[in-house]
């Protein structure tokens, strides 16, 4: 079994924290806390006691109730995008590389394990990369269209994180009850 280092280890299970505040407050902005679905609840229940609004009114009143809950996404961001730098350097110590050296040696399984993980890294580092885009897109003068497209691969980078974590857990549990017992006490101590 591999020994991960401590700040490894510490560096991957901030990350899991991180990315798993980030999945969840998209899921909550695109479901309970939906301002297209909650206007219409606000216009609803006033009318439901006789106080009229506008639609424009309601949309506002429902994306001030989820501003709270959207600073969070956007502090989890900064962490991201710590974290990014946080990995490159890892990178380059023993624990961090060492999925990634003697690649001739390695079965085509290892391979391709290792191969999804430079992709979740190149993921992570341009999520964290046009979110960053996003949010200061006045210092960076950013126009209307390049940030609605910038938005949207941003959006785009979301859906192959959520699926990196659908496979990482279902790949560690199946490795954990077959060939890689303590995979995952390998990863909490040593």
């Amino acid at each position: 079994m591999k020994q991960w280092s401590l700040n490894f280890r510490l560096w991957h299970w901030i990350n899991a924290v991180v990315i798993l505040g980030l999945l969840g407050t998209v899921f909550l902005r695109k479901t309970f806390l939906s301002y297209r679905t909650n206007s219409e609840i606000i216009i609803e229940k006033l009318g439901d006691i006789n106080i009229s609004i506008a639609k424009d009114q309601a949309v506002s009143i429902a994306r001030a109730i989820r501003s709270p809950m959207w600073d969070w996404h956007i502090w989890l961001g900064y962490a991201l995008a710590a974290l990014v730098v946080w990995r490159i350097v890892l990178f380059f110590t023993d624990s961090g590389k060492q999925n990634y050296q003697n690649c001739s040696e390695k079965t085509t399984h290892d391979k391709i394990v290792s191969s999804i993980y430079v992709i979740f890294y190149a993921l992570m580092f341009l999520i964290a990369a046009t979110g960053l885009l996003l949010h200061f897109h006045d210092f960076f003068n950013i126009s209307k269209d390049l940030g609605h497209s910038i938005k949207e691969f941003h959006e785009l980078l979301y859906n192959g994180i959520l699926y990196f974590v659908v496979i990482h857990i279902a790949g560690v549990i199946m490795a954990e009850n077959k060939d890689e017992k303590g995979i995952v006490s390998s990863m909490i101590g040593k």
